[in-house]
């Protein structure tokens, strides 16, 4: 398509026998970040085999930081300890009861490595000193080339191939979409075109998601280019605008007879040799509309025909 471009505190138990205060701190909870991996917290190693310092967490990070005193650092004694760890990891051990995705890149993005609950190993080679981010998963992300996705829910992640790159990467979906927006719609446009645009940027992913059999030459299969044959999906570029625009319309869902359809779009109603009425909104005709006071369902049933929006 041509686009446009438990926490347990630390309590103290104090007996006064004869004046004297006896102290009796309780264990060490999950939630502090003391250097030991305990249960419910995922752990990274400073050296490979699960060896060195530890940097024990019970929540996400986007960004580690870089320097002390404000970066994440290894605190368990051993090799490394007083480091920071973004990109000076070895390995870990997911000791909590949800999936950890670790990434390349801050902000949740590039090549990432998945840990099951309770898994412990090394990071690839990809990611061994190359960690800048983790993420809690809310549910065992699917493999392969099938989508956990239906026409009423939505894909856990999308496949996408990084072209320039000649990779295909699991992207988690809403991510995707975030990082796809800002690169179709122009940001400053008014809220409501922005949302139309939400719509059927997500619209156009599901649809690839539940469809796709495209492989690259390798024979990776993948749902997406990351470019203008599909969409523009570009790691990092999401805006708090744009993102707010997925955020408010992501419980919205569009379809035709039932089913999830490609919600193609273009610059104008001329733009694409290919225009179909009924198939296609004009990007700068989401722009207009919006300016007249139209929102984005308006918007979206004035371009594609026979639609249902629905919770």
């Amino acid at each position: 398509m041509r686009t446009f471009t438990r926490i347990l505190t630390a309590t103290t138990a104090a007996m006064a026998l004869g004046g004297t205060v006896l102290a009796t701190a309780s264990p060490a909870s999950a939630a502090d970040r003391d250097g030991i991996c305990q249960t419910g917290e995922f752990c990274y190693y400073f050296n490979s085999n699960n060896q060195g310092s530890v940097s024990d967490f019970t929540t996400s990070v986007s960004d580690y930081n870089t320097t002390q005193p404000t970066c994440y650092d290894y605190k368990g004694p051993g090799a490394g300890k007083g480091k920071c760890i973004k990109n000076a990891a070895a390995s870990v051990w997911n000791r909590s009861t949800k999936p950890v995705r670790v990434y390349f890149n801050s902000g949740y993005t590039g090549t990432y490595q998945d840990f099951a609950p309770g898994a412990k190993g090394n990071l690839n080679a990809s990611l061994k000193n190359q960690n800048a981010s983790h993420q809690f998963l809310s549910s065992t992300p699917p493999t392969g080339c099938k989508s956990d996705g239906t026409d009423t829910k939505l894909p856990t992640t999308i496949l996408v191939y990084r072209k320039s790159l000649d990779r295909v990467e699991r992207v988690e979906f809403k991510t995707y979409i975030k990082n796809v927006l800002p690169n179709e719609w122009v940001s400053s446009w008014p809220t409501e075109s922005l949302r139309a645009g939400a719509m059927a940027v997500k619209n156009f992913g599901w649809y690839w998601a539940l469809h796709s059999n495209r492989k690259t030459a390798s024979g990776q299969c993948f749902d997406v280019y990351d470019h203008t044959s599909s969409q523009v999906y570009k790691p990092g570029s999401a805006k708090a605008v744009t993102s707010a625009a997925v955020d408010a319309t992501w419980g919205t869902r569009l379809t035709r007879n039932g089913k999830i359809f490609r919600a193609q779009y273009c610059a104008t109603t001329t733009a694409c040799g290919n225009w179909v009425d009924g198939d296609w909104m004009s990007q700068n005709g989401s722009r207009d509309k919006a300016r007249a006071g139209w929102n984005y369902s308006r918007i979206l049933k004035y371009y594609y025909t026979g639609i249902v929006l629905s919770s």
